[in-house]
């Protein structure tokens, strides 16, 4: 009798729902930590959690995990984008393949994110044929340079950006540049004087060149610089640096490429070099 008595308690126990019994709040907040494909699978649970993954502020989506024929993706997550209900979309994640998505859906679906003020996009796009020496492909839509709430913006991949005249990026404090490809040296200040409020920026080039040699960098309000240059000195490239509030500097570059710091920059605290060889005028700005 004791031991029925105690199996009985046991699935009493098991049977009790305590997780919907939260705050929505905190299952919201629950629901964040989670894989967004994870999010939605929740929905399965019962009709109450229908909404719960509507209201998570942080969104991530992979090509991957959806089905390889074109255009699924591009929809799954148009219906996804549409449906939310947070009052503010802090953060979107997009890892897309083309091979599943073309460029004018990515268009469409930051179109979607920008009209619900999203803080931060992470763009990281594969190209159809992965060689060493792909040409980069436009997918970049105008509107990404316009965006009045984007505090960071994280673009990766062999992407053209060709910022032909002034933007207007006037909330964005974070910038990653990571192996895109530059149609001139115009189109680099452009994209950056277009940053009133920057801070951070980073900076990571490849070794089969990005289609510029000269990279200036002048920006007033910047305070954190990383450059990652991977060229191996077969071409002369260079940088020159122009950050009056800038702190903290880090170098990491291969035997190639000559740095040049603005004397103006003298509030500089902190400096990580990591080269072959320091040039002159890189150790000359160092003060």
């Amino acid at each position: 009798m004791k031991r029925r008595v105690k199996s009985k308690s046991k699935r009493a126990v098991v049977k009790e729902d305590r997780l919907t019994q939260l705050p929505e709040a905190l299952i919201v907040q629950i629901l964040s930590l989670l894989p967004t494909k994870d999010a939605v699978a929740t929905t399965a649970l019962s009709k109450q959690w229908h909404s719960h993954w509507k209201k998570v502020p942080v969104l991530m989506f992979d090509s991957c995990d959806h089905k390889r024929k074109l255009g699924n993706f591009s929809k799954d997550v148009c219906k996804s984008l549409l449906s939310h209900k947070a009052p503010v979309l802090q953060s979107l994640h997009l890892e897309v393949d083309l091979d599943t998505c073309t460029a004018m859906d990515i268009g469409i679906l930051l179109g979607i994110a920008f009209g619900r003020d999203v803080r931060k996009l992470l763009l990281d796009v594969y190209p159809k044929i992965r060689r060493k020496n792909t040409r980069p492909f436009s997918f970049l839509p105008t509107l990404l340079y316009t965006c009045k709430t984007l505090e960071t913006l994280i673009l990766r991949f062999h992407a053209l950006v060709d910022v032909s005249s002034q933007i207007c990026l006037k909330s964005l404090k974070t910038l990653h540049l990571d192996y895109m490809y530059y149609k001139d040296d115009k189109s680099v200040r452009n994209l950056l004087s277009g940053c009133p409020c920057l801070e951070t920026l980073v900076v990571r080039r490849a070794a089969c060149g990005d289609g510029i040699k000269s990279f200036a960098i002048e920006v007033p309000s910047l305070q954190s610089l990383s450059v990652h240059d991977e060229n191996d000195g077969v071409d002369h490239w260079e940088y020159v640096i122009n950050a009056p509030s800038l702190k903290s500097l880090h170098i990491d570059l291969e035997k190639g490429p000559e740095v040049c710091l603005s004397e103006t920059s003298l509030k500089l605290v902190e400096a990580k070099i990591s080269c072959e060889t320091i040039s002159e005028k890189l150790l000359g700005s160092l003060t």
